[in-house]
């Protein structure tokens, strides 16, 4: 059997070749971004998310560490963190898997097919059992507004602080903002 740097690096050059958009975080090859699209036919569909991997030294040994960085409604997923509560990752995990399984299989699966009686997102995991339609249309308002694909590039740019005013807040005197001063 291979290293598994070696196993790391050829995994990687797999889920590239694979049509996967992957960005590097750093010169490493442990941790980076892939581009994630929602399930064809699930409420999902149309939702693109930059899912965050993290290749442990042990891999394919021991699992990736996976979370979704843009917002997404699901029960087995932390909403504010991202985190992904998936068995095969989690506690199936055999070195036969590699990383196209991860995104061709087992997170379609587990957007496809939720398990709300484990959930990460409670509200989630009630909502779905209570009122599946209701549901649905959460998790496809989720995507429109968290899920686009300028979502999942880079963070957009922060306004300066002189952007932010307009040009006749930033033109007026102190003068003008405080009133005139009485006779």
């Amino acid at each position: 059997m291979s290293s598994p740097s070696k196993r790391r690096e050829m995994d990687l050059m797999k889920l590239m070749m694979s049509d996967y958009k992957v960005e590097m975080i750093n010169d490493g090859m442990q941790e980076f971004y892939v581009e994630f699209h929602g399930p064809k036919e699930s409420p999902y569909q149309g939702g693109v998310w930059k899912v965050r991997v993290e290749l442990p030294d042990a891999y394919p040994y021991k699992s990736p560490s996976i979370g979704f960085v843009n917002r997404i409604y699901h029960p087995n997923v932390d909403e504010m963190s991202g985190s992904v509560c998936l068995d095969v990752i989690n506690q199936s995990w055999s070195p036969m898997f590699d990383l196209v399984n991860v995104f061709e299989v087992f997170l379609p699966q587990l957007l496809l097919y939720p398990n709300p009686s484990d959930p990460l997102n409670g509200e989630a995991a009630a909502l779905m059992m209570r009122d599946r339609t209701t549901y649905d249309q959460r998790v496809k308002e989720y995507c429109e507004k968290y899920a686009k694909s300028e979502d999942a590039g880079a963070p957009p740019e922060e306004k300066s602080s002189d952007e932010e005013l307009s040009e006749e807040e930033y033109a007026s005197t102190d003068d003008e903002v405080a009133g005139k001063a009485d006779p």
